[in-house]
């Protein structure tokens, strides 16, 4: 556990590829995919949020707060992440907040402890996961005094592109290796967008099992 790092779980999309409803609330395995995540991040972070619109009784009994977007509009993960720095600079004594997409249940268990070796020596710098040569900017580790920026970039300037905020106010790409599974290669950034995607979590789920 890092304690000066928050984390936040953004679950506020409106999952229109997989129909419609809440994603993250889809079993996978014996838990939903929301509970893989949360399981995966919580040992990662000193306090742990979730962020998503509508009624927040149907993530009863996570234990998590769930934190609303501060802005309306479904604006996308930017928000997201926006919502969970004002939370974080409130809430919590930490430096920076982590965010993790809620549809991606097997990224490392040592995310947090890589992105903030990599954003130590670097102020004010985004570091972001990246694998197989992509990078992943939904999982990063923000400083928390983006916070006011991020804020003008959105509602000003109305950009909500996570990758061009990124690029201008710098970030730092951190590689994960591949997950390697019955002698295939699999990403441990892999979403779940669709119903194929959520078939092949499942068998990848079974093959990485006791």
């Amino acid at each position: 556990m890092d304690r000066s790092v928050a984390g936040i779980i953004l679950a506020g999309g409106q999952s229109r590829r997989m129909g419609g409803g809440d994603k993250p609330l889809l079993s996978l395995g014996k838990a939903r995919l929301i509970d893989h995540v949360a399981t995966r991040l919580r040992p990662q972070v000193a306090t742990l949020g979730l962020n998503a619109n509508g009624d927040p009784a149907r993530f009863a009994g996570m234990g998590l707060p769930v934190i609303q977007d501060t802005m309306p509009g479904h604006a996308g993960p930017l928000a997201g992440i926006l919502t969970g720095l004002e939370w974080a600079t409130t809430q919590t004594s930490c430096r920076w907040l982590v965010s993790a997409a809620g549809d991606t249940p097997f990224f490392p268990d040592n995310l947090v402890e890589r992105l903030v070796v990599a954003a130590l020596d670097r102020p004010g710098t985004i570091a972001v996961a990246s694998s197989d040569g992509r990078w992943h900017p939904t999982f990063a580790l923000w400083p928390l005094g983006l916070r006011d920026a991020l804020r003008h970039f959105l509602v000003d300037e109305d950009d909500r592109r996570v990758s061009a905020f990124m690029e201008r106010h710098g970030h730092v790409e951190v590689e994960f290796p591949m997950i390697e599974a019955r002698g295939k290669k699999i990403d441990p950034f892999f979403n779940i967008n669709t119903p194929d995607d959520l078939a092949a979590a499942e068998r990848l789920l079974q093959s990485l099992g006791p």
